[in-house]
């Protein structure tokens, strides 16, 4: 019996660059609670975005947020990463190497830049609508670091080797959607948290399956009872995956028919 059902969001519930969910995924949620099937956002997002994200059934659901560094359950938070600071600041500093690349730090309230690229704050601000300051320099933030990420518009198949050559030994660097590359705290990834929240519910993570498309999922398909890869997930994803699907949403419905 399926007792939780933990999904990423960009490029498995969210298609071709949506920022809005479909009415379906609602729906599917409210079916799969009377059902008894708890169901967790998982996503490299910051948590106010998905929370508004989610919202017809906001308080009913879970939250992972920032790839894992941030867990939330009814307004709770269950655990937090934290990248170290020192770190952190190299790893700015790496970014302002690289021409074409914004950087963007998280922390638990807000997420801030020091980018001037008018083009790149006004997507994450209008389009991907992130509760986002604007400063003069990032290395002046003294809130603990949750997530860096790195967003290139022109040559992004050029982020992840830069940065994965750099500091491969002492952080993770995944990509996470087809122009950006983040930076997770030690012991901090969606499968991480994942395991912390069913820990807090009760649950085992063999009574669930999970959903995902990109390299910062691989933990969390591998901890799920099943995690499936999407069709058209990132090369080599589908190896850490017990099935394959074009679509989270279909297998959501066959599971509502059988439970």
């Amino acid at each position: 019996m399926i007792k939780y059902i933990a999904s990423d969001l960009d490029g498995t519930l969210l298609h071709n660059g949506a920022q809005q969910l479909p009415e379906e995924i609602f729906d599917l949620i409210r079916a799969l609670k009377s059902r008894g099937i708890h169901f967790i956002a998982a996503s490299g997002r910051q948590y106010y975005n998905m929370y508004r994200m989610f919202e017809p059934v906001q308080n009913d659901i879970s939250y992972i947020a920032e790839n894992g560094s941030l867990c939330i359950h009814n307004h709770e938070i269950i655990s937090r990463g934290v990248i170290d600071r020192d770190l952190g600041l190299r790893i700015i500093e790496a970014s302002r190497q690289y021409d074409s690349c914004n950087c963007l730090v998280s922390c638990e309230d807000h997420c801030y830049t020091d980018s001037k690229d008018e083009h790149f704050i006004s997507h994450i601000l209008n389009t991907i609508k992130y509760d986002m300051v604007v400063v003069d320099d990032l290395k002046q933030i003294q809130k603990p670091f949750l997530k860096i990420a790195m967003c290139d518009f022109h040559t992004p198949d050029k982020l992840l080797p830069f940065f994965k050559n750099q500091f491969r030994s002492e952080i993770k660097v995944v990509t996470s959607g087809n122009i950006w590359v983040d930076f997770i705290a030690p012991n901090a990834n969606k499968g991480q948290a994942l395991s912390n929240l069913l820990a807090h519910l009760h649950l085992s993570a063999s009574d669930g399956i999970a959903f995902g498309d990109q390299y910062n999922d691989l933990e969390m398909l591998e901890l799920a009872g099943t995690g499936y890869a999407m069709k058209n997930a990132a090369p080599g994803v589908s190896d850490h995956a017990d099935k394959v699907t074009e679509s989270a949403e279909r297998i959501m419905r066959e599971i509502l028919k059988t439970q």
